[in-house]
């Protein structure tokens, strides 16, 4: 948990202290609890609502001065909409949505989590903590002055007041750990190129270790001998080393087939010879968002000692121009034998995860893999920034994920996959090509991918549209999302836990 941020429960009975923030629903119907507290100052709220005409509409908020007679210094009524709605009532982005509306100045809040029609349960509670945890993340570390109206971060203590304060406080450490794995990973997106380098990156996925992941990294000598000419091609124009690292956490049954995550993570894409236009290259460092997701997410299953086999793998470079860069026109064979004719140097994503598709496949023989990856922009140009693209040899595992999308929020759209679109990657002098051309490119990456899972059940995310996010909503609002950490951690642990 961040050190400015403090989540407590405590019971409903318990005195509320600070900002007091309730939940209201259409018509103004309160709690029991809201109304007792809000009592000495009912005509005021009352007369407030309706000059701002604040109903109590989901998504609305009612911000007022709290009266003398209130034990607190501020009210704000979060709408919550009609009773008929509460069942369905998303309690992670309504927790999201009231950390946005905290005033900066505002040190101590008090949350009274019950409606009209009862108190939120203890599961309820420890998600509205959850989207609390989410929305009060920031990534300012390198900024030395504030501008005219910020102010530095300070300590904020936020309790909410629930029906089983005991029940919510169990069931919150599992999203504790969750919403640590989303940070870490929004940090690591987050970072700059020439702090966050292969090495340096490598380095902090060992820090997994202290949680009981059994962490090792991969050089460019151990590379070599297994073959990744694919891998250690892309890097080979910087004058950073290159890295695999493998990550397990054994949580489940001896000797059971571990799902294996795998994660794109070229720490900086400059395009290598095929070199990108200059305007927004400095995105560039995000091009390791879904190694960061998975890194998260290994953080947040191992600190909440889930019950499951998972392996985690990324593939970490540089693709940098160089006199030593790879150039198109090379042909580079691969850790499985099959030979690539690079056409462009700038599809590299797809050549990292090549080889380290297959070693995890080789080595774990895993029941199930899913990678993410920044892998091409035409994902963006289909789906926009609101889904990511689910690529899958099995229906079964496109199912599970696009579940598991719904209940986080974290949505995936499938894409076809089709032999017929295999013909575009044919090459003259190889076995296949690096790209498949202008049309269908989101979907030919993908059918370069599924060439190095062979029978292992497989999905591909294509998160170019996701992991850097500038729609910044009630959960986030920072440049890197954290996206796919909730995603795989409802995935890879549903049949086991849930």
């Amino acid at each position: 948990m961040p050190d400015t941020l403090k989540i407590s429960f405590a019971p409903l009975s318990a005195a509320a202290s600070g900002l007091v923030v309730c939940l209201v629903g259409e018509d103004m119907a309160l709690s029991s609890d809201t109304a007792a507290i809000l009592a000495p100052a009912k005509d005021l709220f009352a007369r407030a609502a309706a000059e701002d005409g604040f109903k109590g509409k989901a998504g609305s908020f009612l911000d007022l001065i709290a009266p003398e007679k209130v034990a607190a210094t501020r009210l704000v009524a979060a709408g919550i909409g009609k009773p008929s709605d509460w069942k369905e009532l998303d309690v992670i982005k309504l927790g999201g949505a009231v950390c946005a509306r905290l005033p900066d100045a505002s040190t101590e809040a008090t949350v009274i989590l019950s409606t009209a029609a009862g108190p939120l349960d203890a599961d309820q509670a420890a998600d509205f903590a959850l989207g609390l945890r989410l929305r009060f993340y920031s990534f300012d570390r390198y900024k030395t002055k504030k501008k005219d109206g910020e102010t530095a971060a300070k300590k904020r203590a936020i309790t909410l007041l629930v029906a089983d304060d005991k029940a919510a406080r169990k069931a919150y450490k599992a999203r504790e750990a969750i919403a640590d794995g989303v940070d870490l990973a929004r940090d690591l997106v987050n970072e700059p190129p020439n702090v966050l380098y292969p090495t340096e990156f490598a380095k902090r996925a060992g820090d997994l270790a202290r949680l009981g992941v059994d962490v090792e990294v991969l050089n460019e000598k151990d590379m070599k001998k297994l073959g990744m000419g694919a891998l250690l091609a892309v890097g080979q124009g910087s004058t950073r080393d290159s890295h695999v690292v493998v990550m397990r956490w054994d949580g489940g049954k001896d000797g059971e087939a571990p799902v294996c995550v795998v994660g794109k993570g070229v720490c900086f894409d400059s395009g290598g010879i095929s070199l990108k236009p200059g305007e927004g290259m400095q995105d560039m460092k995000g091009d390791m968002g879904g190694a960061a997701a998975v890194v998260g997410a290994m953080h947040a299953l191992a600190a909440r000692k889930a019950r499951v086999n998972v392996v985690g793998l990324i593939g970490l470079v540089e693709n940098m121009p160089d006199g030593n860069a790879y150039r198109p026109g090379d042909i580079l064979t691969s850790m499985s034998g099959q030979t690539i004719e690079m056409i462009n140097t700038d599809a590299e994503g797809r050549l990292v995860l090549a080889d380290v598709l297959w070693y995890a496949k080789d080595r774990f023989k895993p029941k199930v893999m899913v990678n993410l990856a920044t892998l091409t922009g035409a994902i963006m140009v289909a789906l926009g920034q609101e889904n990511a693209g689910l690529f899958s040899n099995n229906d079964d595992v496109a199912k599970g994920l696009t579940e598991a999308g719904l209940v986080t929020g974290e949505k995936v759209w499938r894409m076809p996959l089709a032999a017929e679109y295999d013909k575009l990657m044919d090459s003259q002098f190889a076995d296949m090509k690096n790209t498949g051309g202008r049309y269908g490119g989101a979907i030919t990456a993908a059918q370069f991918l599924q060439r190095f899972v062979g029978d292992t059940p497989w999905a591909h995310l294509d998160v170019a549209g996701t992991a850097m996010n500038s729609n910044k909503g009630d959960l986030n609002r920072s440049w890197g999302a954290g996206w796919g950490v909730r995603l795989l951690d409802r995935f890879v642990a549903d049949g086991y836990e849930r």
